[in-house]
């Protein structure tokens, strides 16, 4: 991999592999099709999995993919020239998906929501025009954490954002590397091996409630020295756990909860019509 990695392009690069090795996401022969946006999570990705291919035991192929919003045609220059230098195979189009997601044709949904609808659509079409076996997202530890928070707050789910996942009856997996990788560490790979990262020209660009809670998560756990190591830790263990778990040993807590719930209102009830029958 030729000189020395810093601590933090270390960890990328070492979490991604050992997160490899224990869910199985890639077999000889894989192609891979890597979702970049331009973004720090996403090119730090492709870094990793470039490197990946240089001391992963078999072979696999990787191909960029790049979906321009259409808010600046040209911003993704910088990736497209580096994609070249680094004589890696892409594909990048631009598209009317964020424009769209801000217009009146999208009345009922969020614009973070259509814009990533339609993006994912288009991606997993372009798997199967490329003949690609995974698709990889640049989600990290962070995105992990605060999709658990958000389902927990939001509709009393206990679930998260599975690390490898089949679809379409196991046609395509989508795969997320640096899901155990701390967004610190990601920002900080990114400068050391001097990506060329470029802005997001979206409007709606950080105002998302995950980048809220992640902040309130802060907040909370100032006053404890570990505590946010701690939850962490914690919610992506419980993630890996899961995953490696054949489905029919899950279990459904979300499920259980429901079923504890209507037992109770049963019981409420009963009691209440037997208080009624004896008064009667």
């Amino acid at each position: 991999m030729g000189k020395k990695l810093h601590y933090s392009q270390a960890q990328c690069v070492r979490s991604a592999g050992k997160l490899m090795q224990n869910t199985g996401m890639l077999k000889p022969h894989a192609r891979v099709g890597i979702a970049v946006s331009g973004g720090v999570d996403s090119f730090v990705l492709l870094k990793v999995m470039q490197l990946r291919r240089q001391i992963t035991p078999f072979p696999f192929e990787i191909m960029a993919i790049h979906i321009n919003a259409g808010f600046d045609p040209l911003c993704h220059a910088p990736l497209a020239a580096w994609l070249e230098k680094e004589n890696i195979p892409y594909h990048a189009e631009v598209t009317e998906h964020g424009l769209l997601a801000h217009s009146e044709e999208n009345r009922t949904k969020s614009p973070c929501y259509y814009c990533a609808f339609l993006r994912r659509k288009r991606l997993f079409e372009l798997c199967r025009e490329h003949n690609l076996s995974h698709l990889a997202f640049g989600h990290n530890a962070d995105d992990l954490v605060s999709t658990f928070l958000l389902n927990l707050v939001q509709t009393g789910r206990i679930d998260g954002m599975s690390m490898c996942e089949p679809f379409f009856g196991g046609l395509l997996t989508v795969i997320r590397p640096l899901a155990m990788v701390e967004k610190q560490h990601i920002i900080k790979a990114a400068k050391l091996w001097e990506l060329p990262i470029f802005s997001n020209p979206c409007p709606s660009a950080n105002t998302t409630k995950r980048t809220d809670l992640l902040v309130k998560l802060d907040e909370f756990c100032k006053e404890s020295q570990n505590g946010r190591r701690n939850v962490y830790q914690g919610i992506i263990r419980w993630q890996l756990q899961k995953h490696l778990l054949k489905p029919e040993e899950q279990l459904d807590l979300s499920s259980f909860i429901a079923e504890r719930q209507a037992k109770s209102k049963r019981q409420k009830e009963e009691r209440a019509l037997r208080e009624t029958e004896e008064n009667e």
